[in-house]
């Protein structure tokens, strides 16, 4: 019985390493109660067996413990967790192209104080200088910046 108890501690805090390092790791958590377990076996082992055994068993699951961790580190399965794409977007993806200061639309629901516009056959996302702008008013763009359009 006690080799049973001392074997599931001790692979259970190894396992819970080995979760920590490959499939959830920066969690922290499971790879503390992983560590904490197998403590948990070396101090069962010394309470069972006579000095030099229980060293004999500290020592093999040290070693992999640490092997452990040093496969997870050395064996690229970060690179599964690491971005690969980039983001193209920025503030300015050309949205407003077509526009200019002075063109008039018509609003096509409340602006208050923002809300949508169409512009020719466009529908845009404005904001509106003075506060509210009734549904179906006729609006005047005053001021374009990158992708904010504002109306007046």
């Amino acid at each position: 019985m006690t080799i049973l108890i001392l074997s599931s501690l001790l692979s259970i805090g190894l396992i819970l390493i080995l979760i920590e390092v490959f499939l959830i790791p920066g969690t922290t958590f499971i790879g503390i109660i992983g560590f904490v377990t197998s403590l948990a076996g070396v101090y069962f082992a010394f309470l069972s067996y006579d000095s030099g055994t229980a060293l004999w068993i500290t020592s093999i699951a040290a070693i992999l413990n640490i092997a452990a961790i040093w496969f997870g580190f050395t064996s690229g399965v970060w690179q599964r967790f690491s971005l690969k794409d980039t983001l193209k977007g920025g503030a300015f993806d050309g949205r407003t192209i077509g526009l200019a200061e002075g063109m008039i639309g018509r609003a096509i629901s409340d602006i208050k104080p923002f809300g949508k516009v169409i512009f020719g056959d466009q529908v845009y996302e404005v904001k509106s200088e003075e506060g509210f702008i009734e549904v179906g008013k006729t609006v005047n763009i005053i001021k374009i910046e990158k992708n904010k359009i504002l109306v007046k």
